[in-house]
Order: structure tokens, then sequence, then C-alpha cells
């Protein structure tokens, strides 16, 4: 990390019988207001001259002691911080660190002791509470009741769950907040759009040791739920002191776009634990899974075997694909199993026994040969109970990674196998995928070798839902569950039709919105390990697969010059000298613009543009492709279709 200043202000002359602090962002625009009340302590956040979330009630509910009501308020310590830190995955490899900070010492009766550390960035605010050590050693939490008391009636963008065990999959709710069904669990990150001028987003960063959080709207406010601890409803964390929460996150800005731009969720988590990450690579990878496990028409049988992994083995090192995913066929895994399917676990599973059809070392040395990476798909039941055992034998036969899916909790116990997982697999250059699974929190700064998670209702429901995934829904997610980081979504459907011209294909799979739209997914959302997940004749000679094969899946720099909730997004993103510009559409065929703003000064560069023209209309998966030249300050404007989009390149002309 390197440190640029660092100042420490103890204010001496602080009157310890004052019981309000006020704590602005770097740049004056967000205000922090805390104040400590006989039956609480609350705080509220002003935006400007408007007021996001009003006297909001902090506090934790123990099943031995409680730290809300009477509590002192201990000397408070304040200091600003404005480092920068590297990303070896990430939206951007260098990220800055800019906050103000002030940590507020509270006690009770008993001296049971908690600060509240609060850090006020220019695009947000993160808050938690730290448990010094002291003669209290331990703790059962029952119930946290961290509260955000929304002000006005703000357009919310959210999930609803009527359990805590879930695979974080499902539509968006877009409601008022009054009409936000009371005692509904809501999944974050939620979206609150105020006005044109003012969105707020809620999530969390650095969840270790600690359960996943939902919201909960009781009598007008809203009120941290935490995932309790498996077999009871209690108790939702064990700790040992000295310990600590995870950051309460609000990101705030003028428009959407800062909320996507923004790095607070990694700069509330720790550096990297991996020493050398110079084994972690990210890119794209197959996944027939997807589209059915199709091969041609050839001499070999189709199955668990070498022949056909072999023909995707041949497809990407043909392609620039990186990594190919050993899955399965058929619905059935790879590794020897007693059970059925891919969604459950026998007792005699063995990851380390592939089935007797599939030669996994000679799969693994043949894709070495090609210059390909082999990754494989687990169930995470499967994986647990022989960690370490599973992972030596992967490191043995050539295996980088593995997707590590059904996932389904965010529980503590689940919380902490997971970063068990990331921490075996590293051991054994390991990069970890997890399916089914709960937002990422920032994690990826810590543990490198975390690529990508689910955690979104994307294309595989197009292989069995009636109602296929939308470009609507598309861009909820951009603005929603993206805001918390790398999102895997099954992306690479070649076959777009029309509305009325989908159907539910198994195999072969079909999609909706524009061939344009889809290529433009691959730059406007974050996944460090991208699917390419059709087969390899749907893209074959197709226009369009070029930009597919080439483009990167971690970047330098990421801005969203142009956005609008419901309607469309353009995010670019740079890797070394080049950027790549993505723009997605809703069903509403319309004109956009955007300004080149963000290039280099004085550079020109050459644009080879993919989108969208009248003939996209009744084909959409036709593509207008040419090339121009653009500089800083340049505007650009575009049509794009009824689900539409549109894709650029842009390399510096020397």
């Amino acid at each position: 990390m390197k440190k640029i200043c660092y100042l420490v202000f103890l204010f001496s002359f602080f009157s310890f019988s004052q019981k309000k602090i006020n704590l602005n962002s770097p740049d004056g625009k967000i205000q922090f207001q805390f104040e400590l009340k006989k039956d609480a302590p609350y705080y509220r956040i002003m935006f400007g001259n408007q007021l996001l979330i009003d006297d909001s009630a902090l506090g934790l509910i123990f099943k031995d002691a409680e730290l809300q009501k009477n509590l002192q308020l201990g000397k408070p310590e304040y200091q600003e911080v404005d480092t920068t830190y590297k990303l070896v995955v990430g939206k951007t490899s260098e990220a800055r660190n800019h906050y103000k900070e002030v940590t507020l010492p509270l006690t009770v009766k008993d001296r049971k002791m908690v600060n509240i550390v609060v850090r006020v960035f220019n695009d947000g605010v993160g808050f938690r509470y730290e448990f010094p050590e002291q003669d209290w050693k331990s703790y059962e939490l029952t119930d946290e009741k961290t509260s955000f008391n929304i002000s006005g009636n703000p357009t919310v963008y959210s999930m609803f769950w009527g359990s805590y065990d879930s695979s974080h999959e499902a539509l968006y709710h877009i409601m008022p907040f009054n009409e936000i069904p009371k005692d509904t669990l809501m999944d974050m990150p939620g979206m609150f759009n105020f006005s044109d001028k003012a969105y707020l987003s809620i999530t969390e960063a650095n969840l270790r040791d600690y359960a996943g959080m939902y919201l909960k709207k009781k009598e007008g406010y809203l009120e941290t739920q935490l995932s309790p601890l498996p077999g009871q409803e209690e108790v939702k964390v064990k700790a040992k002191l000295p310990h600590h929460t995870p950051w309460r996150v609000i990101l705030i800005g003028d428009r959407p776009g800062k909320l996507i731009e923004s790095n607070i969720i990694t700069s509330l988590n720790e550096p990297s634990k991996i020493d050398d990450t110079s084994w972690i690579k990210p890119g794209k990878t197959s996944f027939h899974w997807w589209n059915g496990d199709i091969v041609p028409d050839t001499t070999f049988a189709p199955g668990i075997n070498f022949k056909t992994n072999k023909y995707y083995i041949d497809f990407c090192a043909k392609n620039n694909i990186p990594y190919h995913a050993v899955i399965g066929y058929g619905g059935m895994a790879w590794y020897k199993s007693d059970a059925s399917g891919y969604s459950v676990v026998g007792p005699a599973t063995d990851l380390t026994q592939p089935v007797a059809s599939l030669e996994m070392q000679k799969i693994c040395d043949y894709a070495k040969e090609k210059g390909v990476f082999i990754n494989v798909w687990v169930h995470w039941q499967a994986l647990y109970p022989q960690l370490e055992e599973a992972f030596a034998q992967f490191e043995e036969w050539g295996i980088k990674g593995m997707m590590v899916d059904f996932i389904n909790r965010d529980d503590q116990e689940m919380v902490n196998i997971m970063e068990e997982i990331l921490e075996s697999a590293a051991r054994h250059k390991l990069y970890i995928q997890f399916h089914g699974s709960f937002k990422p929190t920032g994690l990826h700064r810590t543990y490198p070798n975390e690529l990508t998670r689910e955690g979104t209702y994307n294309y595989e429901q197009n292989k069995w839902q009636k109602k296929p995934i939308t470009p609507e829904h598309d861009l909820n997610v951009v603005f929603t569950r993206m805001l918390a980081g790398a999102s895997d979504y099954h992306l690479g459907g070649f076959r777009a039709v029309l509305p009325e011209n989908f159907k539910i294909q198994y195999t072969r799979p079909l999609t909706i919105g524009t061939r344009s739209h889809m290529m433009a997914m691959y730059v406007v959302l974050e996944s460090y390990l991208s699917m390419v997940a059709d087969y390899p004749e749907a893209y074959e000679g197709e226009p369009g697969f070029d930009f597919v094969s080439e483009v990167p899946t971690i970047w330098d720099e990421t801005v969203v010059p142009e956005a609008k909730l419901q309607s469309h997004v353009v995010i670019a993103r740079r890797k070394d000298d080049n950027w790549y510009i993505g723009s997605i559409n809703n069903s509403e065929k319309k004109s956009v613009s955007f300004s080149f703003d963000f290039l280099k000064e004085g550079q020109t560069y050459k644009a080879t543009i993919y989108g969208d023209d009248a003939e996209t209309d009744s084909n959409p998966n036709h593509i207008k492709i040419e090339e121009k030249t653009f500089q800083k300050g340049d505007k650009f404007q575009f049509e794009m279709a009824s689900g539409g989009g549109l894709v650029i390149k842009l390399e510096p002309v020397n």
C-alpha cells in the first residue's frame, strides 16, 4: 500500500458532556451526524442539503447483555486517511482510499466496551462495531439493532425473501418505499432513488466470521436482520473477543453511475493474504452445462469422457478462451457419487475419484499442451468433508480452479466455511467461483483467488422458465447486485429471438435482447471469470464472436459516462491503453449519447463499434459493425433497438 498522507486529529478540547458529533466527507458533501441518547445511539446522513437517512438507532443484543441503552461515550478519536492500494482482480487495478474517520468508544454500566467506527468517503459511509480485548471474553449475539430510517419516499429496487436459506436469485421488486410490506426480508444491495440528484444503496463489506445481513421494514424504518446459526433461530453470531462486525455500507451519489464506480467495498477489506499471486489468472471459461452439453455429430459418443472435453478444449484453444470447465454430462457429475443428479450428494461421494469413463489426468495434460487451463464443477457438500485431500489431488492433476455450487446459506458457519475454502484453495494455487451464493462483500481484495460469485437470477433461467430473463432485469442487476461486486451470469447465448418467439429449450437455450446486448454484458457486468457458455458451433463464423474472444475480464479503470435507472447504462472500462465500452438498453428503442471525457488528453483512438440498426428490429442477431475515430471530449450518439446494446473497442492510434 502506498501511503500518500495520514493525518491524525485528537481533539483535546472535545467536551465529553457533548453527545452530538458531526463527521463530513473529504469533499464536504456527505455529513454523518451522531447523537447518543438514553435509549440508544443514533445517526443520520445528509447529502448536500438533502436528508437521506433520518435518526436511526444503533445497538446490539446479546444473550447476557445489551449494548444499546444507557451507554456512556468516551473521548472520540478522529483521523483522515488518503492512500492507494493495488487490486489483483477487480474493476480497477489501483484504488484510492480517502476518508475521514471517527472512533466512538462506548461502555455500559458493567464496563462492557464497544467502539463504533465510522468512515465517511466522498461516495458513501461505512461503519461497524468493534469489540476490543477486555474482561468480557466472548459473546452470543441474538440481534443487531442497526437501523436505517429512510427519509421521504424514494423508489426502492430490492429482492424479497421468505427465509434466510436461498440462492439469492430472484427478480427485483420496484416500488415506493412506503409500499414495502412490513416484516419482509429484503436482500442487499438495494437501490434507493430519492431524485435525479440523489441515489443510495445499502450493503455490507468485509463479511467474515459473522452472519449475513438483510433488512426488514418495521414501523416505517428498516432494521438489520441476521441469518441465524443452523438448527435454531435465536443466536446469530458466536465470537471470542477481540472481534468486529462487518462494515455497514451506504453508497451515495448524485448519479447512479457513481455507485457503480465506487471502491468503498474493497477499501473496507484487508489487503491480500496471498503473498504470491502470479498464479492467479483471470479470464473466460467454457461452461457446456448451460447449452445442454452439445457436441457435433461425430464418431465419438458424448458423455463424461475425454473426447467430449477435448472438443471444448480445442474450441477454447482456438478462440483465446483460457479455461475449459469439466462438469459432467446429462445431469451427472464428473466425480464418483452414489447420488442422482448435480444438486444432491451421497455418503459415498468422492471428489478424488473421477467416474470410470473420465480420464482426468489425460484431460489436464491435453489442455496444457493446447495452452488451456482446466477448472471443475463441485457441490460444496461434496468438497468440504475432504477439502485438503481433494485440493491436493486437483493440484496434482493440474486443475486450476473450480465452481463451488449450491451454497444457499449465509449464516456465520457458512461464511466461515467459504473463507476456509478460499484459504485452502490458495495453498494449492486454485481459484474459486461460488454459485448459489450470497452477494460478495469485497473479499476478492483479501483473497484474490475468488474470481466471481453468482447470487443473481441469470440466463440459466431461460432453460426452464416460461418468462425469460428480460433486458429490464439485466439493467436492474447492474444497479443493485453488481454494486456489491462480481456477478456470474451464464453469459454468451448467441441465439437471440424476439420476445414473441421465445420458448423453453433446455438444450440450445434462447435469449431475449439483441446480440449486441449480450456482447455488451461482458463489459457492463463485473466478473473476473466470465462464461462463454454456448457451444462451439453457435459461435464459429458468427459476427461479434471476435469481440467476445478478446474482451478482458479485469480492468485498470472503470467509469460510467451515462446511466438511467430502468432505461439504459453505458460503462467504459480500460485495460492497459485500450478502452472497452458496453451499453445495454431496456425494451424501448431509443437514442443515447455520451461524451468521451474519460479518454487521454491529446490521444486519438480508433474505434471498432458493434451495434444495432434497422435490421436488428426483426433479426436480433444482426450486428452493424463500423469504424470511427474519437478524442477526449468528443460526443457520440447511437441508436439501440428494443433490448439492444452497443460495444466499442478503442485502441490508441500511434
